[in-house]
């Protein structure tokens, strides 16, 4: 394929929260981008994440879940961000999850996913896992979609199959990133993104969803990089059960997320963590 007939665009990746979706993302990418965990709707932003190919460029986009009958102010405007992130594309990725029952949730992004115009793929997810309980329901589903394919986004099973159906649908044109960028996420964004995983993976089902990391500072001092970050709560009970007793929740959460970072940037890492109350921070989001 020459230069002038590679292929470019933006593919969307839609689902209920906990499929799966950043997961994919990463597999797809090739590196870490997007985190993750096992709380569902982690994914709060439309993170782009870029495949190069010798046949063009894809830029993936990763969407929160959508929650059903959403009440709170946080939800209400991820939920908005999902149907802002489908109405410019190129392609749709529809991805689900064969071990869990269509529910409302479900049944609301499948309404989304109808009005999209553009070409549509389903992935049924986790193919790895024998005889997913719901698997027939979804593949019901196949005659609403251009293409069904059966991925893991753990094994990386099929992956090649849906990229190779990616870029069959999407329009000849120019890369939108330069080679090597994996990523629309600034540094900040994604520093403070890594620590928000390690405060969700740390504290389980104690620490409600109204968590924001701000990365304050980042200084590049010759072998060290000092990142300064808030930790940003909405009540002072959480503020507290992030710090922990004798402030060891707190550093455990450093620890994790500099050691990742220091993985990454392969530098050391001085991280300074503080703990903020700021009750009404959703609606500023």
């Amino acid at each position: 394929m020459t230069e002038e007939q590679k292929k470019s665009g933006f593919v969307v990746l839609v689902g209920r929260s906990n499929v799966g979706k950043s997961m994919l993302l990463n597999a797809l990418v090739g590196t870490k981008v997007a985190i993750i965990t096992p709380k569902p709707q982690t994914t709060r932003q439309a993170i782009h994440g870029i495949l190069h190919d010798a046949r063009g460029q894809i830029v993936f986009i990763d969407t929160p879940g959508i929650f059903h009958k959403a009440k709170d102010i946080l939800t209400k405007k991820l939920n908005a961000r999902v149907r802002e992130a489908m109405r410019e594309v190129d392609a749709l990725i529809y991805v689900v999850d064969p071990t869990r029952a269509i529910g409302p949730e479900e049944r609301e992004i499948s309404g989304l996913v109808e009005m999209v115009k553009k070409p549509k793929i389903l992935a049924l997810n986790k193919c790895d896992i024998n005889d997913p309980a719901f698997a027939q329901e979804y593949k019901a589903l196949a005659k609403n979609f251009d293409r069904t394919i059966e991925i893991s986004a753990k094994t990386g099973k099929n992956l090649k199959q849906l990229v190779d159906a990616i870029f069959e649908f999407l329009p000849q044109g120019e890369a939108f990133y330069p080679e090597h960028q994996f990523t629309n996420l600034e540094n900040k964004f994604w520093f403070a993104e890594l620590i928000r995983e390690k405060i969700f993976i740390q504290l389980r089902q104690e620490v409600p969803y109204s968590i924001m990391v701000e990365v304050e500072e980042i200084k590049d001092k010759n072998d060290i990089f000092y990142i300064k970050a808030k930790i940003i709560t909405n009540a002072d009970r959480y503020k507290k059960m992030i710090i922990g007793k004798g402030a060891q929740t707190v550093k455990s959460i450093g620890q994790s997320a500099r050691k990742e970072l220091e993985a990454v940037t392969q530098k050391k890492i001085y991280l300074d963590l503080e703990v903020e109350v700021q009750e009404h921070w959703p609606e500023k989001f």
